[in-house]
């Protein structure tokens, strides 16, 4: 069935396993995250304390990251993988069974915690078992799994809210329980250590000749070597500018936007995220295709320069919104150039870090990547609002192209990492 799925094809079966399980994963928090703040509410506090139970499984991920890297180098990718789906599935199959607001915001705390060992682990482990010409392609499948699944999500959560506001939390865990069970049974230790030794032996170390140094430590040692390499640097710096504008600046003030600055009703803002996951969607195999053949450094400068661009229509937008028809259609083009930035920023930054790694376990290379990440997307709400509310729209957007054009520098500055098999003689 693979080779009918563009995204899978000629990649090795653990990809499809893990895109499988990103997109249960993702299916099941689409799922549940709009049933939260409800849930909470239904408890009698305030507006503040029903959104402090999302920001604590954001803070938890946040602050576990490190362990999860810790725990995936001591005791393998495939044993954290699983345990923390188990996690995140318990947690919320008693989180729905929750009988005050303090057991709920404790439960989804510790569901963050199993969310940074899969993610840590899983990615980690994607970048491991693929060859170096295929980490690009691979990313892409990954995150087309989130995506899939983080678009079905929503829609199937507003018939289960229907139900009950418990039912969601019930059904994410039923989803992470499939995940889980998938993990277990298809991600063979023998068949990943297979991989291991055949990717490396097609040279998956590669020599720092090619601007990547070969990882000869684990834990911090490893991270210190990493952070040393010009192209990690700027794989982190991109990370950061894509949590932060995408997953922070994007989702929390495009609905303001269209509400405020558009005066539209909200359901425009559903529709244009839609828009913007079909584009996404559309070129994450070109994305993956020019990340293998081309570079890891062409894919990044594509992806950060359309996410500069974008934030910037926004600019734009917002200062020209006397003509509505022309603030519409520069509206959804900026939605549309950010998601073919995000499609690129998806899969080459991710591969680079695989070639860091050199076909080798790199828990805390894979856990300080995926931090900043998260850490973007935590500023970046707060950052925005901030920003709105002292000068304005153009403002906010502004500081996410500023620092999506601070992460192209560190982009122009890298060394390229995709070792291109030498001529035939």
């Amino acid at each position: 069935m693979r080779r009918w799925i563009p995204l899978l094809r000629d990649l090795p079966v653990e990809v499809s396993v893990l895109a499988s399980i990103a997109f249960f994963v993702a299916l099941g928090f689409g799922i549940v995250i709009p049933s939260i703040p409800i849930f909470a509410d239904s408890f009698g506090v305030s507006a503040l304390a029903a959104s402090a139970v999302v920001s604590s499984f954001a803070l938890m991920r946040f602050v576990s990251s490190p362990l999860a890297g810790a725990w995936t180098n001591r005791f393998g990718e495939r044993l954290v993988l699983a345990s923390g789906l188990a996690i995140v599935a318990l947690s919320s199959l008693f989180a729905g069974l929750s009988q005050s607001y303090v057991q709920l915001l404790v439960l989804r705390g510790v569901g963050g915690i199993g969310s940074a060992m899969f993610t840590v682990s899983a990615l980690a482990l994607l970048l491991r078992v693929v060859d170096s010409d295929q980490r690009g392609r691979a990313s892409a499948a990954w995150q087309g799994g989130f995506l899939v699944g983080g678009v079905a999500g929503p829609a199937l959560g507003a018939v289960l809210l229907a139900i009950s506001i418990r039912a969601p939390f019930f059904f994410y865990a039923g989803t992470l329980a499939v995940a889980t069970v998938i993990a277990l049974v298809y991600l063979s230790p023998a068949r990943i250590a297979a991989r291991e030794e055949q990717v490396a032996g097609e040279g998956g170390v590669l020599p720092a000749g090619d601007g990547v140094t070969q990882p000869r430590a684990g834990g911090w040692a490893e991270l210190r070597e990493a952070l040393g390499n010009g192209a990690y640097r700027a794989a982190l710096a991109v990370n950061l500018a894509t949590g932060l504008t995408a997953f922070g600046l994007r989702a929390a003030l495009i609905p303001l936007f269209v509400v405020e600055g558009l005066q539209q009703g909200p359901s425009l803002s559903g529709w244009a995220f839609l828009v913007a996951a079909v584009v996404q969607a559309l070129f994450l195999v070109p994305a993956g295709r020019l990340t293998d053949l081309r570079g890891r450094r062409p894919a990044m400068i594509i992806g950060t320069v359309a996410t500069v661009a974008g934030m910037l229509m926004l600019v734009a937008d917002d200062l020209a919104t006397g003509s509505l028809s022309l603030a519409l259609v520069v509206f959804f083009a900026s939605m549309v150039v950010m998601s073919v930035g995000t499609a690129f920023l998806g899969s080459a930054p991710s591969a680079v870090v695989g070639d860091i790694m050199g076909g080798r376990q790199g828990g805390s290379v894979v856990a300080t990547y995926q931090m900043v990440s998260d850490l973007g997307a935590v500023i970046g709400p707060l950052l925005g609002g901030l920003l709105l509310d002292l000068y304005g729209f153009e403002w906010a957007f502004g500081v996410g192209a500023a620092v999506a054009a601070i992460a192209l520098v560190f982009v122009l500055l890298m060394p390229e990492t995709l070792r291109k098999p030498a001529p035939a003689r």
